[in-house]
């Protein structure tokens, strides 16, 4: 997809565009704008032609709008018919992270019963910040994109 796309594919704009990914199905311009939660059909319509034009959708011939290709948006993946920010997926290599450095701690003071150095628990908090802030970044992002 070109870069320019990229930066079309913005507030109402993205908006729309990720509700029609998410219906599969034709839809109009009525349809959008109580699925976005748009204040008229006719700024849902400008928005789904803006994506027509931008070779997004396209209208079939009833002048009902379909998806001719998925966006690559960059930040986000595709799982299906969701748009998932790959901070998500950032925060579940820490979460592994984080489970293996517990299990490390955790086996040495059980089954040993070594006293974990300072320096373990000093990282081992260092990676839980970090699943934290990227699941909580992550989790914001996929709120904009979430579509009802």
């Amino acid at each position: 997809m070109l870069n320019g796309v990229n930066a079309e594919l913005e507030g109402t704009t993205f908006t729309v565009y990720s509700y029609v990914v998410k219906e599969s199905k034709p839809v109009g311009p009525r349809e959008v704008m109580r699925g976005a939660n748009l204040s008229s059909p006719s700024v849902a319509y400008r928005h789904l032609q803006k994506l027509e034009d931008l070779g997004l959708l396209e209208k079939n011939e009833e002048g009902r709008y379909i998806v001719k290709e998925k966006a690559k948006i960059s930040g986000y993946l595709w799982i299906g018919r969701t748009l998932v920010p790959r901070l998500i997926f950032y925060s579940l290599f820490f979460t592994g992270i984080l489970s293996a450095e517990i299990a490390s701690i955790a086996i040495r003071y059980f089954v040993y019963g070594l006293v974990p150095e300072m320096v373990l628990i000093y990282l081992t908090l260092i990676t839980a910040i970090s699943m934290t802030l990227f699941l909580i970044e992550g989790l914001s992002l996929r709120k904009k994109t979430n579509i009802d």
